[in-house]
């Protein structure tokens, strides 16, 4: 690993960035399994036996 110290301010921002992006791509994954897995046991509770 490179010493964070010795990193370029632009590095900085860029590696901020994706963080950034990582972040929001796995809320928008839990999110969609949630609303995933809701909609099937909805879907199965309805459903006459």
């Amino acid at each position: 690993m490179s010493d964070p110290n010795l990193e370029s301010p632009q590095a900085a921002k860029a590696r901020g960035g994706r963080n950034i992006a990582i972040a929001i791509a796995l809320a928008a994954f839990v999110i969609l399994v949630f609303v995933i897995s809701i909609a099937k046991m909805s879907a199965h509770v309805a459903a006459p036996h």
